[in-house]
C-alpha cells in the first residue's frame, strides 16, 4: 500500500511564497506588456503570397460523406466564386520602377509577401506612422525607431565600457607608480582592484568589460546621481553636465562626443491641448508609396496575376509580353531604343530567372545592393530574422553557339568578367555578416533573336530554356579549418 506524504508549509515558507508572489506577478505582467507592445506578425504575415487559396476537403474513397464534402466545395466554387484581388500600379521611366500608391495595395503586397519597399522608408512604408509619431498624434514606436534607439544604446554601452577600462588603467598606473615610490617592486593588482562585480565605491574590475557588464555599470552609476539630483536645486544644477547627469569626455579624437549617463525624456506634445490634433490627423496626407523593382513587378503580374501595371502616358493596361520587352530595354543605362532587338542575355532575364526560380521554391526574395550582392534570400521575411543567404548572379554561356565566333567570345568574357578580388571582396563582406554566399550561374540559351520576335512564343517557354545553378561558398579561415 502506498502511503502519501502531504508537506505542512511552514510559515516562513508562507510568508517567503507571499512576497515572492507578487514579485513574480510583476515580473509576468511586465512581460506581457512588451510582448504585448510588439505587432502578431504571425497574424499579419500569415499568407505567403498575395493569392486566395481555397483547397478542397480530403477525399477519403470508403467514406462517402468525404465525397459529398468535396462535391459540396465545387458547387460552392461554381455558385459563387472568390473574389481574386488584382492591385494596380504604373510603371515610371525616371526611376525605372514601378510604383504603387493605393493604400490597400501597398498593406496588402508587403503583408503578403513583402513586395517592394517605401520610397521614404529603410524598407517597410510607415512613413505615415512615424509621422503620425513626430507631431504627438499616434503611440508606440515604429521599427525603425526601435533599430534607431537599439543602435544608440549599443554605442553608449560601447563608450561606457571604454571608459569604465580607461578607469582601470589609470587606477592600474597610480598603484605600480605608488608601489615603485614606496620600494615594493611587487604589486598585486587583484589586491589593489575590487573583484569583477562592476563598479563599487568608483572603482572598476579589471578584467575586461562586455557590453553586459557595460549595461550594469551603467545603472549603478545612475544610481547616485539620481539621488544627488534630488538634493540639488533647479537654480544650481551640477557643473559638470546642464542636465545633472555625469559627461565622460575621451579623447581628442571623440572630444565632441559627451555620453550622459542618466537617461533622455522626449517630451510629447499633446494633440488635445490646442484642440488641433484630430484636425491635423484627418488632414494629413501619406506621401509615400510602394516601389516595386522591375523583377517583382512582372512576378506579380505574369506570375502570380495580380497586378496590373499601367503606362503613365496612355494610362493603358500593359500585358505581360510588352513588359517584358519594356523591363528589358530599361534594363540598361542609358535605357536602349524600343526598337532594339531583345538580347538573351539582357540583365533583367537573367536577373528575374533567378528571382521566379527563388520565389517559386518559396524563400523571399530581396534586395540586396547594401551588402553589395543581388539578392538576400530570407526564410519567413525580414521582420522574423535576418537573411541566411546572399545571391550573386554570373550569366553563363555553356553552349556551343555562344563559342563559333571571336565576337561572340569576346561578348561572353565581358558579361562574364569577374576578379579573384571582386569575389574576396564579397565573400568577405558576407562572412561579417553571418550570411552564406550563393553563386547563381544562369546557363543563357542560344536563341536567335535576331530578325524574329521573341515573344512570339510563350513567356513560360521562354523561361524555361534557362537553366540555374547555385554554388554556395564559404569563406577558409585557417584558423578554423585545420581538417
Amino acid at each position: 500500500m502506498a502511503s502519501q506524504s502531504n508537506s505542512i508549509p511552514s510559515p516562513t515558507s508562507e510568508a517567503v511564497a507571499a512576497t515572492a508572489k507578487p514579485e513574480s506577478t510583476k515580473k509576468n505582467a511586465s512581460s506581457r506588456a512588451a510582448r504585448c507592445s510588439r505587432p502578431n506578425y504571425r497574424h499579419i504575415h500569415r499568407f505567403p503570397l498575395p493569392l486566395s487559396v481555397h483547397p478542397l476537403p480530403p477525399l477519403i474513397p470508403h467514406n462517402p460523406l468525404s465525397i459529398i464534402s468535396v462535391l459540396l466545395s465545387y458547387l460552392t466554387y461554381f455558385i459563387a466564386p472568390p473574389h481574386h484581388e488584382v492591385y494596380s500600379a504604373y510603371f515610371d521611366p525616371d526611376t525605372s520602377s514601378v510604383h504603387v500608391t493605393d493604400a490597400k495595395a501597398i498593406r496588402a503586397l508587403w503583408e503578403m509577401g513583402f513586395f517592394g519597399k517605401g520610397n521614404l522608408s529603410r524598407s517597410e512604408p510607415s512613413w505615415l506612422e512615424r509621422e503620425k509619431k513626430r507631431r504627438g498624434l499616434l503611440g508606440g514606436v515604429t521599427s525603425e525607431e526601435v533599430t534607431r534607439q537599439r543602435r544608440t544604446e549599443r554605442r553608449e554601452l560601447k563608450l561606457e565600457r571604454a571608459r569604465m577600462e580607461k578607469l582601470v588603467i589609470e587606477q592600474r598606473l597610480k598603484a605600480e607608480a605608488a608601489a615603485r615610490e614606496a620600494g615594493d617592486t611587487s604589486v598585486d593588482h587583484s589586491s589593489l582592484l575590487p573583484p569583477a562585480d562592476g563598479v563599487t565605491n568608483g572603482t572598476i574590475s579589471a578584467e575586461k568589460f562586455s557590453l553586459k557588464k557595460a549595461k550594469e555599470a551603467k545603472l549603478e552609476s545612475q544610481r547616485p546621481v539620481a539621488q544627488t539630483e534630488g538634493e540639488s536645486t533647479p537654480e544650481s544644477p551640477d557643473k559638470s553636465s546642464p542636465n545633472g547627469g555625469k559627461i565622460v569626455r575621451f579623447s581628442p579624437v571623440v572630444h565632441a562626443k559627451e555620453f550622459a549617463s542618466d537617461s533622455t525624456v522626449v517630451l510629447v506634445p499633446d494633440p488635445t491641448v490646442d484642440g488641433h490634433g484630430a484636425e491635423d490627423e484627418t488632414l494629413m496626407i501619406n506621401e509615400e508609396h510602394l516601389q516595386l523593382s522591375n523583377e517583382e513587378a512582372f512576378f506579380l503580374a505574369y506570375g502570380l496575376g495580380a497586378l496590373q501595371i499601367f503606362d503613365g502616358k496612355r494610362n493603358a493596361v500593359r500585358s505581360p509580353s510588352s513588359l517584358l520587352s519594356l523591363f528589358c530595354q530599361y534594363s540598361y543605362f542609358p535605357p536602349r531604343d524600343s526598337t532594339a532587338d531583345l538580347e538573351p542575355d539582357d540583365p533583367f532575364m537573367v536577373s528575374y530567372v533567378v528571382y521566379h526560380h527563388f520565389r517559386s521554391l518559396g524563400w523571399i526574395v530581396r534586395s540586396g545592393v547594401k551588402f553589395g550582392v543581388d539578392y538576400l534570400l530570407y526564410n519567413r521575411g525580414p521582420v522574423f530574422s535576418h537573411a541566411e543567404f546572399a545571391v550573386v548572379v554570373i550569366p553563363s554561356f555553356e553552349d556551343a553557339y555562344w563559342s563559333e565566333t571571336e565576337e561572340r567570345k569576346a561578348h561572353c568574357a565581358s558579361k562574364q568578367a569577374r576578379s579573384w578580388w571582386w569575389l574576396h571582396c564579397v565573400n568577405r563582406v558576407q562572412a561579417q555578416v553571418r550570411k552564406s554566399l550563393v553563386v547563381c550561374y544562369v546557363d543563357v540559351p542560344p536563341l536567335a533573336f535576331e530578325g524574329q520576335n521573341p515573344l512570339s512564343e510563350d513567356i513560360g517557354a521562354l523561361l524555361a530554356r534557362y537553366k540555374v545553378r547555385e554554388m554556395l561558398i564559404r569563406r577558409w579561415v585557417p584558423n578554423r579549418t585545420r581538417d
